[in-house]
């Protein structure tokens, strides 16, 4: 019997081993390969995707900024604290007048349980993401000139998690997770009263519950970038909208005109209606226009789990009736094996991105240098706020970068991104700041928004 007995505990302990084993190679952390930079550019460096059961989880831990810290800003450029004392900022705006508009947000109650929802929320505290929502939009105003808010109102309350604002007119639009909504506005105002007006409603729930709009060139209609629900439609193509399970021409005529979600969706405030700009495109945050050819350009994260150094995430011009792939394919036609039932008859219609900010960098923030006063190295392109990777290792992003264009209006050839703004990282790889938003204030110089930080870093030229 002993003998049997031993035999038995010898088997346990090997099939124990052998299911951490398996554990372990399941749950082990992809490792870069390939550095951001070779997976940067108009041609990055591209690599076999390594599908993912459980996600890389490496978040850098939000510390904040000790006493008299700040980020490091590029040679011939320096950095100060425009202003502070803010509840977790992500969106600037600048008005005519030169004041800022800034939307203190984050996301609403998230309906996600189980494990799923355990991880979230354990990676969004260690980000520094998990405030509740402030709901308020606060406006600064640098009344001497010398590149300090030195006057603070809240400007509108009670919003429901804003992100993006325009104004068009004497009316202030402002994206809701879950509807555009627009607001009467004289120049001067510190305060607005007056109740929202909805133009449409927006697609909300799941991920990526920030909204952005900006208005069109001709000043008819606006912009609002709607991010996906899931990763890869995971919970169903029905959830996220009309436009992915449309069966017919007349379905699809049908889909266009009603939001769905990994969109931009053209608005028309007069008629309270809009259409389906382009699609396929998973989380579409900032958003421009390219001052040479008037065409819309937008900074998109892409999906997750296929390892450290695949897909890229990217800079791209959107023009009316793009499809970027998702969620069946990325980068102009790379399948995505996971997604069941696929598209193949859509692979030859995917647009390729025109331009690599690296994997997982989470670019968020998009301002072209038009109105930048920042000296030759950064006249003539785009600035983008990386937002930082939670799922690479090692860590990809946080901190601001230049992309340079040529007269085209298109990325220049063998240009890689360059660092504008760093430090937001230590030495020990924790985040003291987020970079999010990136605009130019009236003077020229940048604003960033920082929503670990809680701060508004203003970067102008040293003299």
């Amino acid at each position: 019997m002993r003998r049997y007995a031993r035999h038995i505990i010898l088997i346990l302990i090997a099939l124990a081993a052998l299911i951490f084993a398996i554990f372990y190679w399941m749950t082990r952390p992809d490792v870069a390969r390939l550095s951001v930079e070779a997976v940067s550019g108009v041609r990055p460096q591209l690599s076999a995707a390594r599908p993912q059961t459980i996600p890389t989880m490496e978040v850098a831990e939000a510390v904040g900024w000790p006493n008299g810290a700040k980020p490091v800003a590029a040679k011939g450029l320096k950095v100060e604290v425009f202003a502070s004392g803010f509840d977790h900022p992500r969106w600037l705006y600048r008005l005519p007048n030169g004041d800022i508009l800034v939307a203190e947000s984050n996301s609403p109650p998230r309906d996600v349980g189980g494990i799923t929802g355990m991880v979230m929320g354990s990676l969004m505290k260690k980000a520094g993401a998990a405030v509740p929502s402030a709901n308020r939009i606060t406006l600064l105003r640098d009344t001497n000139g010398d590149g300090v808010a030195d006057a603070k109102s809240v400007l509108l309350s009670g919003l429901n998690s804003p992100h993006g604002m325009v104004l068009v007119g004497d009316w202030l639009y402002v994206a809701n997770t879950d509807a555009l909504v627009r607001f009467p506005y004289k120049t001067g105002d510190t305060k607005i009263t007056a109740k929202a007006e909805k133009i449409v409603d927006l697609p909300g729930g799941g991920n990526h519950w920030a909204r952005n709009v900006i208005a069109a060139p001709d000043g008819q209609s606006l912009f609002v970038s709607i991010g996906s629900s899931s990763n890869i439609a995971e919970n169903g193509l029905e959830v996220e909208g009309p436009a992915y399970v449309a069966a017919n021409a007349r379905e699809r005529m049908i889909a266009a005109t009603r939001p769905s979600r990994a969109t931009i969706y053209q608005v028309f405030p007069d008629r309270k209606a809009g259409q389906i700009y382009a699609w396929g495109i998973r989380n579409a945050n900032g958003m421009a226009i390219e001052p040479t050819s008037g065409a819309l350009w937008a900074v998109v994260n892409e999906r997750d789990m296929l390892g450290s150094d695949m897909p890229p995430d990217y800079l791209s011009r959107v023009d009316v009736g793009a499809f970027f792939g998702w969620p069946w394919n990325y980068w102009g036609g790379y399948v995505d094996k996971r997604v069941s039932p696929g598209r193949p008859d859509l692979r030859e219609y995917t647009k390729r991105p025109d331009y690599s900010v690296g994997p997982h960098t989470a670019p968020l923030g998009l301002a072209f240098a038009e109105d930048a006063r920042l000296g030759g190295p950064f006249a003539t392109g785009a600035f983008v706020g990386l937002h930082g990777s939670w799922n690479r290792e090692p860590l990809a992003g946080y901190k601001v970068v230049f992309v340079p264009f040529g007269p085209n209006g298109f990325p220049l050839p063998n240009a890689k991104p360059i660092d504008v703004l760093t430090g937001f990282l230590d030495k020990d790889d924790k985040a003291q700041g987020r970079p999010v938003a990136v605009i130019t204030d009236a003077t020229g110089a940048l604003l960033v928004s920082d929503d670990v930080g809680n701060r508004v870093w203003r970067v102008s030229a040293a003299r």
